[in-house]
């Protein structure tokens, strides 16, 4: 995506100067694109911690249906695409799209269901990292997948975390599952990216999983998704864990270098880390934190190699 930088901290005709002085004027229009990325990365870890809530009540399966109908709907108003003017070619790539995004996020529920949000994303991310250096061959790229590797054996405690039971197998196995579905919708956003605006793309390939995902949901909670309380938090969770978010990032990334952009959104697991902590009390251990930040490095490295390569 093209990234343009408009005029700032411009003195006002005549040379007179606001209260505002020049360098508060630059420091001000850079840390706002910072804040809105941060602002992002929080608002999904809220959103996963709220939606935790509803586990009990209606189901993962259930909530990711509350979550997808309402970032749709919201999605939908905001972008108006024209579903009759779109070519087939166009329709079996959002169905593609839509299908991924239902499957990536049926995994990831049902991963947090079962182990802690930090870890649970933390495994998640290496997705994104593998598609930073796909492709690219240089041994510094291959470093930062060792160092990823090595930073989910460290969150596994090699393995034994998983025998002694201190780790949910199953959940390890949905999370790192999930990592490739995150790995597959970031491609597939190229692709639908090239051949429809992105918001248009987005908010029909979420109507799409939400329709995938729905007979999914009733089964699992059936008439408890009508529960008014249900409904709230579930529409909550899904303009924090979605429509928030996207727009924050849109914001963002109108003026912040795609470098300083995939740094900032690697430290999603630790921010994650921390709203397990704050919000769900899921402490991890010493090992298990250096491993958040052993895969946060590792992300954020391979996102600035691949902006500059780019």
């Amino acid at each position: 995506m093209k990234r343009h930088f408009p005029g700032r901290g411009r003195v006002p005709q005549g040379g007179a100067v606001t209260s505002v002085t020049l360098p508060d004027r630059a420091a001000a229009s850079t840390a706002r694109p910072v804040v809105a990325v941060l602002g992002s990365v929080t608002s999904v870890q809220v959103g996963a911690a709220l939606a935790k809530q509803l586990f009990p009540v209606i189901g993962a399966p259930g909530t990711v249906t509350l979550r997808l109908l309402a970032a749709s709907a919201l999605l939908l108003a905001i972008a108006r695409p024209r579903v009759r003017a779109l070519t087939r070619a166009q329709l079996r790539l959002l169905v593609t799209f839509g299908g991924v995004l239902a499957v990536m996020n049926l995994l990831f529920y049902g991963a947090i269901a079962r182990i802690p949000l930090g870890v649970a994303v933390t495994i998640e991310f290496t997705g994104p990292l593998a598609v930073a250096v796909l492709g690219r061959r240089r041994a510094r790229d291959l470093l930062w997948v060792a160092l990823a590797a090595f930073g989910v054996v460290l969150l596994t405690g090699g393995g034994t975390a998983l025998v002694s039971g201190n780790l949910d197998p199953v959940g390890v196995a949905l999370a790192l599952a999930a990592a490739a579905g995150w790995a597959s919708y970031i491609l597939l956003t190229q692709r639908v990216g090239a051949t429809l605006p992105s918001v248009q793309g987005l908010a029909l390939a979420i109507a799409v999983a939400a329709l995938l995902v729905t007979p999914f949901g009733v089964a699992s909670a059936g008439a408890g998704l009508l529960r008014p309380g249900v409904l709230l938090l579930g529409a909550l969770v899904g303009v924090l864990s979605s429509a928030l978010p996207w727009a924050l990032e849109m914001a963002a990334l109108r003026t912040l270098p795609a470098a300083t952009f995939g740094v900032l959104m690697s430290l999603e697991p630790a921010v994650a880390t921390l709203v397990g902590v704050v919000l769900l009390h899921e402490w991890l251990t010493p090992v298990q934190l250096a491993a958040v930040v052993v895969i946060c490095l590792a992300s954020a490295a391979a996102a600035r190699a691949a902006a500059r390569a780019r």
